[in-house]
């Protein structure tokens, strides 16, 4: 099997298509994603796994050409995957019913029959696959956890008004991610994301830090300071 790295992988933006749209491979990747995080939700999956469904199967796509593989196959078995990595096991019967429906929405669930058994042994051997593509390296550290410790910061920093008369938090928890559909989660590191969609949920509705203007340094720029988080 010849690996190729995709372009769009190799770090800076994603190529935009014609007239200024998205790729043609970056729809794809969009479409499947939500996928993902739709089905992981109707499967009870937590935020952290949903999210390192999406970084593993973003990642598999770094190191295989998106015709290679059925990108749905991927993504089921991104999820199996995932359970396993953040120790939420999911059983492969549950993400097959839940797949089949979301893509019959009328449909029953399916008979433990040939066809059943065989798209269970794809997931399971794909699995496998995706292991080796991405040489066992599946554990990621995501930006949740700093987006949670700078909102704490942010509304003890900021007045109460300010703070109940604007919907930051959930704001910029839709736009952490909402940023899973790309590969940004790949390119930037998740003190910088969690930062990035904060500042951007600020800007949106207009809301300004006190007594930045008097600081040394921009909030941002304290925050994305090499702090870890336990």
């Amino acid at each position: 099997m010849e690996t190729v790295r995709p372009e769009s992988c190799e770090g800076g933006a994603v190529a935009p298509g014609a007239q200024g749209r998205p790729a043609p491979e970056a729809r794809v990747h969009f479409r499947v994603t939500r996928f993902i995080m739709e089905a992981g939700v109707k499967l009870g999956m937590q935020s952290i796994p949903i999210a390192t469904a999406c970084t593993i199967y973003h990642k598999f796509f770094c190191e295989i050409n998106l015709d290679a593989y059925d990108p749905y196959l991927i993504a089921m078995s991104s999820i199996y995957l995932a359970g396993k990595v953040e120790e939420q096991h999911l059983r492969t019967r549950d993400i097959i019913n839940v797949s089949n429906r979301y893509f019959n929405p009328s449909s029953e669930p399916l008979e433990l029959d040939s066809r059943f058994w065989e798209l269970r042994d794809s997931i399971v051997q794909c699995e496998l696959l995706m292991l080796r593509v991405l040489r066992f390296q599946v554990s990621f550290q995501h930006p949740h956890k700093y987006l949670l410790h700078y909102l704490i910061s942010l509304k003890n920093w900021l007045n109460r008004y300010s703070w109940q008369r604007t919907p930051i938090s959930v704001t910029a928890w839709a736009l952490l991610r909402d940023s899973y559909h790309g590969g940004l989660c790949l390119r930037f590191r998740a003190q910088h994301l969690a930062v990035a969609v904060l500042y951007l949920a600020l800007q949106v509705y207009g809301v300004e830090v006190p007594a930045e203007s008097e600081a040394e340094k921009p909030w941002w720029q304290i925050y994305t300071m090499d702090t870890e988080i336990p």
